[in-house]
């Protein structure tokens, strides 16, 4: 294998170049027919973009490797990628590609000062730093693939006043579909989904039954996804879905429940409980437990006298 190489791309026509393509027809928004991209440097290529990529993909004979995890795109085909962030494409030598599928290329500036620039910050799948892609029905292909041609069909028009808003419009029920499919896919793989909920569940009860609480604190929303290997992102969409809780309900959720234990069970101080459950100020750990259940520590606990 080839030594690691590093491409940024600040512009989609600099991109464009590097896959061996014309140079595109509008300069901030291209669609890639990836069948026309025959090859790829052999090694680790890590690749920067300037720009959000939503690719379509079918046949990929190399693997990608983004957040860490690996994309599984035997199966999976869709894949976002927004500015900034990097991925990892590994092709083993002599390799061909027989890829086929679509490739959209958005840049920043195409959507400045549109309620779109705002709304595709807030697309949470562009965050998903997780081993699994998008997995789409024929149906749900077609969509996708449809929307990307219209784009491209659009700007290969003559453009006008019209153009910019037209492929917006565009874009935009791209993402509302993915954001349809995303929470189709938490619902349909439920093997996968549940081995994750349950994960979660004995991430929480080990630290929550050891000393671990008042020693390292409360486990942070980044910790358990970092355990999981999975974005904070995801997996509170996930959670969401399943239970109907964030992650953090979930971690409050299973305070709660070592706070009301020992108020119940032992005669430690409010202070003393708050500490072993690993807040540094037993105000908070009140505040809190006053919020989650109507009553202060002290009138919980008068309740079982």
């Amino acid at each position: 294998m080839a030594k690691l190489q590093f491409h940024k791309f600040k512009t989609i026509s600099d991109f464009h170049k590097f896959r061996g393509l014309p140079k595109p027809e509008h300069p901030l928004i291209s669609v890639i027919n990836l069948a026309d991209v025959k090859s790829m440097p052999e090694g680790e290529n890590s690749i920067l973009l300037d720009f959000y990529s939503i690719a379509l993909k079918r046949n990929f004979n190399a693997k990608i490797r983004y957040g860490q995890q690996k994309y599984d795109f035997d199966e999976g085909i869709m894949f976002f990628i927004s500015p900034g962030q990097i991925f990892r494409i590994e092709v083993e030598k002599h390799t061909t590609l027989n890829q086929s599928g679509w490739m959209l290329l958005v840049h920043p500036d195409f959507l400045w000062n549109t309620p779109l620039a705002k709304i595709i910050k807030q697309s949470e799948f562009f965050d998903y730093s997780v081993h699994e892609a998008l997995f789409l029905s024929e149906k749900e292909e077609n969509t996708i693939a449809a929307i990307m041609q219209n784009i491209q069909q659009e700007y290969h028009s003559n453009i006008d006043k019209f153009s910019q808003n037209v492929m917006l419009a565009q874009l935009e029920l791209l993402l509302t579909y993915s954001d349809r499919f995303y929470h189709r896919q938490f619902l349909t793989r439920k093997i996968s989904n549940h081995t994750i909920l349950n994960q979660l569940e004995n991430i929480l009860t080990n630290h929550f039954e050891s000393d671990k609480l008042a020693k390292k604190g409360i486990p942070s929303v980044q910790f358990i996804a970092e355990t999981l290997n999975v974005s904070p992102n995801y997996l509170s969409s996930l959670l969401k879905v399943l239970t109907g809780h964030s992650t953090q309900q979930h971690i409050h959720n299973k305070l709660m429940e070592k706070a009301k234990e020992k108020l119940s069970a032992t005669d430690l101080s409010v202070s003393e409980i708050a500490y072993e459950l690993g807040f540094e100020h037993p105000q908070s750990f009140s505040k809190l437990f006053k919020t989650k259940t109507n009553l202060s520590p002290l009138k919980f606990r008068a309740s079982f006298n």
